[in-house]
């Protein structure tokens, strides 16, 4: 599973094919998703309560492309469910983009000037945000992998964060949730190995303008966030025949230059094997 030497952007990306993206009613999911969708993918959009955030990204999407389903990804049975229905609405399934998660601002709404201490975060808190940054990609993947190993072809695209934020002080549950995510993500490449289907991480590189920013930030702080259309460019070259040797990797948007997308590949994790290869 080495990276392609001289990667080529496909111009055509979606070339039919169809995906998943959970937590796509707004910030990081609702970019990915409308970046799909115009790309040609067909797009099934999730929301575990917002079904009205999802029916507006699918109205605002290219005709047709998007269509919203509302699943928690916590839950086992709304994982196998939401598979089932995208097979029987389009017949396949592609791309499932591991997006929807929870926040510190589910600890506290000063979390960035403020720092929580793990001992004062509440059991339900955290378990809330384990649960659905860990366990529901898991549920999800363990859905999705069958339909595409009967294909032979399939892209795991999980949403981590960078490195200094997984081991930033003040920010349990969601870095060790993230750093979680990214053992998933090379473990997962191994045990597909050979298979057609790919596992990688994709991050921003940076704070982003999205739901998990709390609303009382100053402007000041919010415009120097990332735009979370950032994401596109990089998760399109994923799901692109040029990434089809690339996997157990982790994708840093604000890296990628057009023509030199290796810039902003590295291997997943925090150990010292050559991008690509699985970790021994």
């Amino acid at each position: 599973m080495a990276v392609v030497s001289a990667p080529h952007i496909m111009g055509a990306a979606g070339d039919g094919r169809v995906a998943i993206v959970t937590g796509a009613g707004r910030g990081l999911g609702r970019a990915m998703a409308l970046g799909l969708a115009r790309a040609g993918v067909r797009v099934v959009a999730t929301a575990a309560r917002e079904l009205a955030e999802i029916e507006a990204v699918a109205a605002e999407g290219a005709a047709g492309r998007i269509l919203p389903l509302r699943a928690d990804v916590t839950r086992p049975a709304d994982a196998q469910h939401l598979v089932a229905a995208t097979l029987e609405r389009f017949g396949r399934l592609d791309i499932l983009v591991n997006n929807a998660g929870r926040g510190m601002k589910y600890v506290s709404e000063t979390f960035m000037t403020q720092p929580t201490r793990f001992w004062e975060v509440e059991p339900e808190t955290w378990r809330m945000v384990i649960d659905t940054n860990v366990n529901g990609p898991f549920l999800m993947t363990r859905a999705a992998v069958p339909p595409m190993l009967r294909a032979g072809w399939g892209r795991i695209v999980n949403i981590s964060m960078n490195h200094s934020t997984m081991c930033r002080a003040g920010f349990s549950p969601y870095g060790p949730s993230k750093a979680a995510l990214e053992s998933e993500t090379i473990i997962w490449a191994q045990d597909l190995h050979g298979t057609g289907v790919t596992v990688n991480a994709l991050l921003p590189g940076g704070a982003t303008l999205t739901g998990m920013i709390p609303d009382t930030m100053p402007a000041s702080f919010r415009s120097t966030l990332l735009d979370p259309a950032i994401m596109v460019p990089p998760l399109l070259w994923l799901i692109s025949s040029a990434a089809d040797a690339l996997s157990g990797c982790r994708v840093t948007a604000n890296r990628w230059e057009d023509g030199t997308p290796l810039a902003a590949v590295e291997s997943a994790g925090w150990h010292d094997a050559t991008p690509g290869q699985p970790a021994s």
